[in-house]
């Protein structure tokens, strides 16, 4: 298993959404699960191709792709919250958890533009 906390959050987050889309599908909406599904396991992949970038300004590409794959999966589950498509405590705890990602990708693409 990697040591690396960023990595290891993301692949968990990108769990979850996998299994959100399963639940989602469950309850046919399978657009939406379609959406979700791309974004949100888009973060974990963007982060291990940064793990082997060619240079610091491909590694901090990557981070920042992360990062707007991260916002937009926020986006889709406020959507569905709003929608009410999906019960709020669990939307609540996708978002928690999404955010921390975003905060974790700021802090590393900032700290990766100061070297």
């Amino acid at each position: 298993m990697r040591e690396n906390i960023l990595f290891e959050k993301a692949l968990k987050f990108g769990v979850r959404v996998v299994k959100l889309v399963q639940h989602l599908e469950d309850k046919r909406q399978s657009v939406i699960a379609r959406q979700i599904l791309r974004s949100g396991t888009s973060i974990g992949a963007n982060i291990a191709e940064s793990e082997y970038a060619s240079s610091n300004a491909d590694f901090i590409n990557k981070l920042q792709i992360a990062r707007k794959e991260a916002n937009e999966t926020k986006y889709w589950l406020t959507l569905m919250m709003e929608a009410n498509i999906l019960e709020i405590e669990i939307a609540d705890s996708l978002v928690n958890d999404v955010e921390e990602l975003l905060k974790i990708l700021g802090s590393s693409v900032m700290t990766a533009k100061k070297k």
